[in-house]
């Protein structure tokens, strides 16, 4: 029997924690956001991914005051897989960086996951989601930090159908992401006990969403699960809205964010039901950072900023505590250690790669119940990591040992 991945980063945690020898190469951490700038992610990430990282790298020099230097470096991905992986290869070989992060678009973050394990540096994953990521294409180099679509879609699908809403039908567009929304959304709903009365998969970039919400809207569903994002998200919540069917059933945005919902006004999107990790408004430590995000960039961080912030102060703290910036040793540390701040609660690294944390159902508010611009959501519920996140022992990832579960 192989020896077990914890067990592995345990003694790794042993050898450099207690040594140290490699110090910090040029005395300099240098961390890189690799983003998309100008594309169809920008709003969700891009420059709120820099000021983001800005600002984590600023307070740990202020508060910690570390004997090393830090150091940023910011490029736009194009959401091209090939400008990305030439870019993450030549921060690695000739300009010194330690770390990537952001990496928005699930096809660019693997293939900067593969360069950053070819190189052996770390990769902290905060813009991407898809769950290929700690599955069949993990990296021991690579961290999953923020988000993936198992556990938005389980969370949904769970809780609702625990709380009566038995009856589901699906809106999926037909590409890679919203077929692995609906699979896991449909699994974790006949789970908890429910059916699927039906779905209908839309092409990309469709231009009449009417008949796709009236054909969900006949399937006398007490939930329709929208399992698309970006442009043909935000058609079918404003049909949705425009035919009164969100006043008859559960309207849920399997893959929706506040940058969604700022976009498209409360008027439109009350009532709808979404999963998040982080909310602005949740406590009073993530309404100080989250005022502060907003002086300088003029609105609210989303899950996706808040978690570059909290990705980037834990490294940097690892590296730290460590006086090594070798990437075994710094993920070994992260390996070891509970997360909680003003982003991840009761957060933990598993062998897979995947930073689990709780995560909160939110019903967005109605126009009459909202005290301001960025006053959007009701916390219905928060749910634990271990109950939101795929389980290890239906892990696809070769990195878990062979004692799943443990």
């Amino acid at each position: 029997m192989h020896t077990p991945i914890k067990y592995v980063f345990f003694a790794l945690s042993l050898l450099y924690g207690a040594s140290a020898n490699a110090g910090i190469s040029d005395d300099t951490v240098k961390i890189g956001v690799l983003s998309d700038m100008s594309g169809l992610f920008s709003d969700l990430s891009g420059e709120g991914a820099v000021t983001a990282a800005r600002m984590a790298m600023d307070d740990f020099v202020t508060n910690e005051k570390p004997d090393f230097k830090v150091e940023l470096v910011t490029a736009d991905h194009q959401n091209k897989t090939d400008v990305a992986a030439s870019r993450a290869r030549e921060w690695y070989d000739t300009q010194g960086v330690d770390m990537i992060t952001d990496v928005i678009n699930s096809a660019v973050a693997l293939a900067v996951s593969e360069v950053t394990r070819d190189k052996d540096k770390v990769l902290m994953v905060t813009g991407s989601g898809s769950t290929a990521i700690n599955n069949e294409q993990c990296s021991p180099n690579t961290v999953f930090y923020a988000w993936d679509t198992y556990s938005l879609a389980n969370s949904l699908g769970h809780t609702l159908t625990d709380q009566g809403y038995k009856k589901w039908y699906f809106v999926t567009v037909d590409y890679a992401l919203g077929k692995a929304i609906e699979y896991d959304a449909t699994k974790a709903v006949q789970q908890a006990g429910g059916e699927v009365a039906g779905s209908l998969r839309h092409p990309m970039g469709a231009s009449d969403f009417a008949s796709f919400m009236l054909q969900a809207q006949s399937s006398g569903a007490d939930v329709i699960g929208i399992a698309n994002a970006g442009a043909d998200l935000h058609n079918a919540i404003r049909v949705a809205n425009e035919f009164g069917i969100n006043q008859q059933q559960k309207i849920v945005g399997l893959s929706a964010s506040m940058t969604d919902v700022h976009a498209l006004g409360l008027a439109t999107t009350q009532g709808m039901l979404l999963v998040e990790g982080f909310y602005w408004d949740q406590n009073e430590q993530a309404r100080a950072w989250s005022r502060r995000f907003q002086e300088k960039t003029g609105k609210m961080p989303n899950m996706l900023n808040a978690a570059t912030y909290s990705a980037i102060t834990q490294y940097l703290s690892a590296v730290k505590r460590l006086g090594n910036d070798d990437a075994s040793a710094v993920l070994a540390d992260l390996h070891s250690r509970e997360f909680n701040d003003l982003f991840a609660r009761n957060g933990s690294l598993r062998p897979d790669g995947q930073m689990v944390h709780d995560v909160y159902l939110f019903q967005v508010k109605a126009p009459s119940e909202s005290k301001g611009e960025w006053d959007y959501y009701k916390l219905l519920e928060t749910i634990p990591a271990q109950q939101a996140y795929q389980p290890l022992s239906e892990s696809r990832c070769p990195l878990v040992s062979e004692e799943k579960g443990t």
